[in-house]
């Protein structure tokens, strides 16, 4: 079950890279995450209000969010600024690179992801789901370089390197999510994290951007922002109940999770208009193919 919920979480994120990309299409970075944070947590706000309001009718409710005192809160919010971190990275990467080529480089996740569950969380797969996972790295590896042939070295672009280190950090989330999930209610965790964000983004949005907002590029309202949050919400929401399964194996998920390139990468072709993707293609055809084999292993 957690490895269909983790496909479904794979397509919604992949989703949320499409209004992502055409969000930030000549416009200005910090605001845009801003907005799209704000998003998030006005979703969770209602039944966070709820939840203090009526804790008799709603503690039995699946979308009940409770709060269970700052010696957890701190720990949540350690996970905003985290994700915070790696946006800022990854959503100024998305900017100023081609979709087709973002795309796989943040879908090289799950090797930093897999090396931590294994040597940190002490996860175990089987012959074939090793097989599988093998196979798939090899191609995210594969496919990450594919644009270096293009001009977007991994040594001269800072933009690679911005989008490398917003992976990196991904991870790092990733496996503290296992750590959190494991502790804590998963809707506590989303809901409050979602919170936390618009904390941490006020600061860096008042003192990065806005003292310097005349002199770059000018934020653009566009009604895809908002589609950013909700996608990220329902990919978030499907992913934390995934890694909450007795059995489920973070390195899996994180791996599955990132097959959103998929759709990334057919939006690049057709909506973007992105070229020189035939090699691309063929590599995203072994990533599929790792996948597939992972799930028979399942």
């Amino acid at each position: 079950m957690w490895i269909i919920l983790a496909i479904c979480s794979s397509i919604s994120l992949g989703i949320y890279d499409v209004f992502r990309k055409r969000s930030l299409e000549k416009n200005a970075v910090l605001p845009v995450l801003f907005v799209s944070n704000l998003t998030g947590a006005l979703i969770f706000l209602p039944l966070i209000l709820f939840s203090f309001a009526a804790p008799d009718l709603s503690g039995g409710h699946f979308l009940h969010v409770p709060f269970s005192g700052f010696a957890v809160q701190k720990f949540i919010f350690l996970k905003a600024m985290l994700v915070v971190s790696s946006w800022i990275f990854t959503f100024f990467a998305f900017k100023h690179l081609p979709l087709t080529i973002a795309s796989p480089i943040r879908s090289a996740a799950p090797i930093w992801t897999i090396i931590g569950a294994i040597v940190l969380l002490g996860e175990r797969l089987s012959l074939l789901q090793w097989t599988g996972l093998i196979v798939s790295l090899i191609f995210f590896y594969l496919f990450s370089f594919a644009g270096s042939k293009e001009g977007y070295s991994f040594r001269n672009n800072k933009w690679v390197w911005f989008m490398i280190i917003g992976t990196v950090l991904g991870s790092c989330s990733a496996l503290y999510d296992k750590f959190l999930i494991k502790r804590f209610d998963r809707l506590e965790v989303q809901a409050w994290f979602s919170v936390y964000q618009v904390v941490v983004m006020i600061p860096v949005l008042l003192l990065v951007w806005y003292p310097v907002r005349k002199s770059t590029t000018p934020f653009v309202w566009r009604w895809s922002i908002l589609f950013i949050a909700v996608f990220l919400v329902t990919a978030d929401f499907i992913y934390f109940y995934a890694i909450g399964f007795p059995g489920a194996l973070i390195s899996l998920i994180s791996t599955i999770r990132r097959s959103n390139v998929v759709i990334s990468f057919t939006a690049g072709v057709l909506m973007f208009k992105e070229k020189n993707v035939k090699t691309r293609a063929l590599l995203l055809m072994g990533i599929l193919a790792g996948i597939a084999v992972m799930y028979c292993g399942t």
